[in-house]
């Protein structure tokens, strides 16, 4: 259980590097570390070292870990996968952040079905910054209309915007489409002068991610092993 702390300290000083290398204010980069598939008794022991943001990418197995884990009542869920149209009850419910938001409908039941005790769900658009058929997410040239229907709900919080990387891409190809994403969030900001967040970066090209602005970026292998 160590070795999880261990690796997590090793991210979080590969963060500390990137910002200073970008001439960047230390701690201005967030880490999610993303527990998919792995057990409960994980995210507790980093839990129990300080960590509070997880990212899960399956609902189902989400929910087991929030009763699970209902007595570390400071942990912040981020749902970073894609989320269908009988699963938004669940986010709406109990989790902090959607980073994955790209469907007008999804947002509009997450509104509708977010209770009123609760704060507003903190929401980042998901851009398909590679156009890659594969992948989930909006063109950019989508972004300002859905931006503006998130903005009309009053339980929602645009927060900003979310990418995945293409997975084979050289360093200049993501430094283009890094790059490109923050040219997107001040775009964004034209209407949304609070948005705050790049949510973009994961094990393999957060260094780069961190050098063109991203403000989380979402680490899995590095921290939790291979799947």
């Amino acid at each position: 259980m160590m070795k999880l702390e261990h690796n997590r300290q090793s991210v979080l000083q590969q963060i500390r590097i990137a910002e200073q290398n970008a001439q960047r204010v230390s701690g201005s980069v967030n880490l999610i570390a993303v527990s998919k598939t792995f057990p409960a008794a994980d995210i507790r022991q980093l839990y129990q070292h300080g960590q509070r943001d997880f990212g899960e990418n399956y609902i189902q197995e989400w929910q087991e870990k929030t009763i699970q884990l209902m007595d570390c009542n400071e942990i912040q869920w981020h749902i970073i996968g894609h989320v269908q149209s009988n699963k938004t009850r669940a986010v709406a419910e109990h989790a902090h952040w959607l980073h994955t938001l790209d469907r007008a409908k999804i947002a509009e039941r997450l509104h509708e079905q977010r209770p009123d005790s609760l704060p507003p769900l903190n929401i980042c658009i998901e851009i398909n910054i590679a156009n890659e058929r594969t992948k989930h997410g909006i063109q950019p040239d989508e972004l300002l209309p859905l931006a503006r229907t998130v903005l009309s709900l009053s339980k929602l919080r645009l927060r900003g915007l979310m990418c995945v990387a293409q997975a084979n891409a050289t360093e200049t190809e993501l430094r283009q489409q890094f790059n490109r994403m923050a040219e997107l969030l001040r775009q964004l900001q034209t209407i949304a002068p609070n948005a705050d967040t790049l949510s973009m970066g994961m094990s393999g090209d957060m260094n780069v991610a961190i050098e063109c602005g991203a403000t989380m970026v979402r680490v899995g292998t590095a921290i939790f092993g291979k799947r």
